[in-house]
C-alpha cells in the first residue's frame, strides 16, 4: 500500500486543502495518506480555531487515513524545527513513501539543490544570518537572504532565490527537505502549486479557495455562514456543532488572563528563560504592559511588533510564556532529537491497517493513550489541551482531561 504523508494545521479544513489532498494521492499514486497534524496551538503561535479532535473529524471526513499528533514541542516552532519534528513522526511511522507538500512555486528544480547545501550549515551562512539580523531584518527574512547569497551562483540566481524564499510555502516546504536530508530518510518529496489563495491572503479571491487566514477573519467578523463558500460541507457541519458547544471559534482574546497573569508575574530575569524571549524582549514586554491603553492580547502584541520582531514570532514568544516553556528543556539540542513517539489522534478502516504495518516498521512508540507512555514532550501536550480547554467560555472539567478520556476519532 503506496502512502503519502502530509503535514497540516487545518484551520479548519478548506477548499484548498481538499484540492491538495486530491492532487497529493493523483501526483503520488498513492492509496493511502497519513497527516501529520498541529494540536491546539499552531506553528504562527496562535490557538487553532477549533479543538483537535474536531480538525481530526474533519480530516477523517476529507478522506485521511491516519492523523498522528504534531508534539506542540515542534508545532510551535520556526519553521526549521516545525518541519523536523513532522519529518521526523512521518519517517518514524515506518509506512510513508512519500511527503507531498504545497509551495508557491509548484516546483522541486530549486529547492532540492538548495536543501542539500542547507542540510549542512556552514559557519560562512551563520554569519550571514548575524549580519542580515544586526541590520534590523527579521529572522526568515534574513535566512533567505543569507541561503540566496551564500549558495546563487551568480548576481540573478541570487535575486530569484531571495524572491523564492520570501513567499511562506516555499520556506516551510525548503526546511521539509532539509529535514529530510538531515535524518537520511527513505521518503520522496513532492510539491503541489498553490492555487488562487496564497497563505497571508486576508480576503477570499473570487473562487471558492480562499486562505485560512481570510477564512478565520470571516468566522471571526462575520459568521460561519458567510464562510460557508470556502469550506466543505463537512468542516461547515463539524464547525457548526462546536460552536453550539461553545468550544469554537477560539482566538487568542480567550486567553488574555492566563497571559497577562504570566507576564505580571514573572520578572524580567524569569521572563528571559523562556523560548523565543531574546534580544532583550523582556524589558521591551515588561515597559509596554505599564503603558498599554487597553490590557487585549492584540493591543500588546501591536506595541511589541517592530521591523525585527514580527508578529508571528512575538506571538510564539506569548505562548511560550503561557505555556512554560523553557530555554532549558527546549534547546537547540533537545529538539534535533526529535519527536519521542507517535500519538494516534484518529484513523479510518484504512488506517487501521497502516496502524498494523506500524506495529512491525514503526521506530517509535505508537501511542493510544497518554498513561501508555511517560516523556516530557507528552506532558507539554497534556498540558497545552488543559490550558486551550480553559480558554472556553464555559470550560468544563472534563474537557481539561479530554486527551485521558476520549478515545482516537474514527470514521
Amino acid at each position: 500500500m503506496k502512502t503519502v504523508g502530509i503535514v497540516v494545521e487545518y484551520n479548519p479544513l478548506h477548499n484548498g486543502h481538499v484540492l491538495h489532498y486530491e492532487k497529493s494521492k493523483e501526483v503520488t499514486g498513492a492509496d493511502a495518506v497519513v497527516a501529520v497534524m498541529s494540536g491546539p496551538f499552531l506553528q504562527r503561535g496562535e490557538p487553532a480555531i477549533a479543538g483537535k479532535r474536531a480538525r481530526t473529524e474533519m480530516a477523517l471526513a476529507m478522506g485521511v487515513d491516519l492523523c498522528i499528533e504534531l508534539p506542540v514541542t515542534y508545532a510551535v516552532q520556526p519553521a526549521e524545527w516545525f518541519a523536523h519534528g513532522a519529518v521526523a513522526i512521518l519517517e518514524a511511522t515506518g509506512v510513508v513513501d512519500c511527503l507531498s507538500f504545497g509551495s508557491e512555486s509548484g516546483t522541486l528544480e530549486w529547492m532540492l539543490p538548495l536543501s542539500r547545501s542547507l542540510a549542512n550549515e556552514s559557519g560562512v551562512l551563520q554569519s550571514e544570518i548575524e549580519k542580515h539580523l544586526q541590520e534590523g531584518m527579521n529572522f526568515p527574512s534574513a535566512y533567505g537572504a543569507a541561503a540566496a547569497a551564500v549558495f546563487g551562483d551568480s548576481d540573478s540566481d541570487i535575486i530569484h532565490l531571495q524572491s523564492m524564499l520570501t513567499k511562506p510555502n516555499n520556506a516551510l516546504g525548503l526546511h521539509y527537505l532539509i529535514a529530510l536530508h538531515r535524518l537520511g530518510s527513505r521518503i520522496t518529496p513532492y510539491t503541489i502549486a498553490r492555487e488562487s489563495a496564497q497563505y497571508h491572503d486576508p480576503l477570499p479571491g473570487s473562487s471558492s479557495i480562499a486562505s485560512a487566514t481570510a477564512i478565520r477573519n470571516i468566522i471571526l467578523s462575520q459568521s460561519l455562514d458567510a464562510a460557508r463558500p470556502y469550506i466543505p460541507e463537512f468542516t461547515y457541519s463539524i464547525m457548526a456543532r462546536e460552536i453550539e458547544n461553545g468550544q469554537a471559534p477560539m482566538e487568542w482574546e480567550q486567553f488574555r488572563q492566563p497571559l497577562f497573569q504570566a507576564l505580571l508575574t514573572h520578572t524580567p530575569a524569569q521572563l528571559q528563560g523562556f523560548l523565543e524571549v531574546t534580544e532583550g524582549l523582556e524589558y521591551r514586554i515588561n515597559r509596554t504592559l505599564s503603558k498599554l491603553q487597553k490590557p487585549t492580547v492584540d493591543a500588546l502584541l501591536e506595541s511589541l511588533k517592530t521591523k525585527r520582531y514580527t508578529r508571528t514570532k512575538l506571538q510564539r514568544m506569548l505562548l511560550h510564556i503561557m505555556l512554560n516553556h523553557d530555554k532549558a528543556s527546549m534547546n537547540r539540542e533537545e529538539l534535533a532529537k526529535g519527536p519521542g513517539y507517535i500519538r494516534i489522534l484518529g484513523f479510518s478502516d484504512r488506517g487501521r491497517m497502516l496502524l498494523k504495518r506500524m506495529k512491525q516498521h514503526a521506530t517509535l512508540p505508537v501511542i493510544h493513550k497518554p498513561t501508555a507512555l511517560d516523556h516530557p514532550q507528552l506532558e507539554r501536550d497534556l498540558r497545552a489541551a488543559a490550558v486551550y480547554a480553559n480558554g472556553h467560555p464555559q470550560p468544563e472539567i472534563k474537557c481539561y482531561y479530554s486527551d485521558y478520556l476520549l478515545p482516537p476519532v474514527t470514521s
